[in-house]
């Protein structure tokens, strides 16, 4: 078994103490992908993968992603919500894997709502 340098032991803190301090509350952003069953077979486990995978690529640190079970909109999936810090959530449907990606660039990464796909602003029901 090969042993543990001092530079892995110090990756290894670091990755736990940003996962501590995303666990306190000190993150920017959140994104949850809506994952029940109808989810799921709509393609969020392709939009899940996007943003981990945008996140990783990126080296975020600052940004929980997460997922829910399914938010009762089944003919609306896949859907995300997007929170930042001191602003509504804001409900995302109908996504695919380009409409996501807009969404994390402009929304999550930009600060800026894409009111092309958003259902709702907190409580707030967009316009169709």
């Amino acid at each position: 078994m090969p042993k543990i340098s001092i530079e892995d032991l110090k990756k290894i803190k670091e990755q736990q103490l940003n996962k501590m301090s995303v666990r306190a509350g000190h993150h920017r952003a959140k994104i949850t992908v809506h994952m029940g069953t109808c989810g799921i077979a709509a393609g969020a486990r392709d939009i899940m993968t996007l943003f981990r995978d945008k996140i990783a690529e990126k080296d975020i640190s600052d940004i929980i992603l997460t997922n829910s079970g399914c938010a009762g909109l089944c003919a609306k999936e896949p859907m995300i919500t997007v929170e930042l810090e001191g602003s509504a959530p804001v409900k995302y449907v109908t996504l695919d894997k380009a409409k996501a990606e807009r969404v994390f660039d402009e929304h999550v990464m930009g600060g800026k709502v894409v009111e092309d796909y958003a259902l709702a602003i907190g409580s707030e029901t967009m316009a169709t």
